[in-house]
């Protein structure tokens, strides 16, 4: 009973690791700072992630009686457009804010930020660094992301305890095996494309259609467990070695796709084709950053 205990709370550990990184690290992540004035640090988080329903808001936290001043710079990404300069304004909030204009779903707008306070410079990010891309999704309803969202949480979990039962506790692995590959073909290859419609009009654009990684991780992970699910059958063997090394083989693939940043080389709408006057929906590419 202790031994199952331990395990179960690894499992947790490891899962709670895994997820949290995957949500704290890729392209639609927040790019977290903070400024510096008079020995005080004030944190900002800018988006890179904003549903077309209107242009992103850009936030800078205001420094109460400090000369302060900041301005927005911004061009369609992976353009040759000209940058457009907007000053921050304070709202109501006591935030200084500027707002990005809409883009379809999949377009992206690079920006980067300049001011002074009390006469110092800053820039955000950093002179000579890349500017911060923001890409723009169409609303997905919670009726289907919530359920994706549940069971991509129940994958990381059982497919972890399967896993460790695989080393620790056999007679388990396969009931844990199920229940994550269950959860799995639900969330991921059922939901995941539903989710991928509603945000950017494709249901699928992962192999063979197009490079999303996203997808392709999914992909990968699916067909692993399928493959360890064969192998295993659903009753235990005289000789286990096989079936566990096959089922501890697709928990670690499963965990080294959690730990690829989410949404990198997603939908990316190609302005060039745009312009020549094709619609948005149909200038959507996938596999480039």
């Amino acid at each position: 009973m202790i031994k199952k205990i331990l395990v179960w709370v690894l499992a947790v550990f490891m899962a709670a690791a895994a997820m949290i990184y995957q949500r704290s690290t890729g392209p639609t992540y927040a790019y977290k700072g903070h400024l510096e004035h008079a020995g005080e640090k004030y944190k900002y988080e800018l988006l890179r992630s904003q549903e077309t329903t209107e242009g992103a808001k850009i936030e800078l936290p205001y420094l109460e009686g400090v000369n302060y001043r900041a301005s927005l710079h911004y061009k369609r990404y992976q353009t040759k457009d000209s940058v457009t300069r907007l000053d921050f304004q304070l709202d109501a909030n006591k935030q200084l804010v500027a707002q990005l204009p809409v883009q379809p779903a999949a377009g992206k707008m690079e920006y980067f930020i300049t001011g002074t306070m009390d006469g110092k410079e800053f820039n955000i990010p950093e002179q000579g660094e890349d500017g911060i891309v923001l890409r723009y999704k169409d609303p997905v309803s919670d009726y289907i992301l919530v359920p994706h969202v549940l069971m991509m949480i129940v994958v990381i979990l059982f497919g972890i305890r399967s896993g460790l039962s695989a080393l620790f506790d056999p007679g388990s692995m396969r009931r844990w095996a199920v229940i994550a590959f269950s959860a799995m073909t639900l969330g991921g290859m059922i939901l995941g494309p539903l989710v991928q419609k509603s945000a950017f009009g494709e249901y699928w654009t992962g192999f063979p259609f197009g490079g999303d990684f996203t997808d392709n991780k999914m992909l990968i992970m699916w067909a692993v467990w399928a493959l360890a699910l064969a192998i295993i059958g659903f009753k235990p063997k005289k000789k286990e070695n096989i079936s566990r090394a096959a089922v501890l083989i697709a928990a670690v693939v499963m965990t080294v796709v959690y730990l690829i940043p989410h949404s990198m080389g997603g939908s990316t709408l190609d302005y060039d084709q745009v312009d020549k006057g094709i619609d948005p929906k149909e200038a959507i590419e996938t596999g480039v950053e």
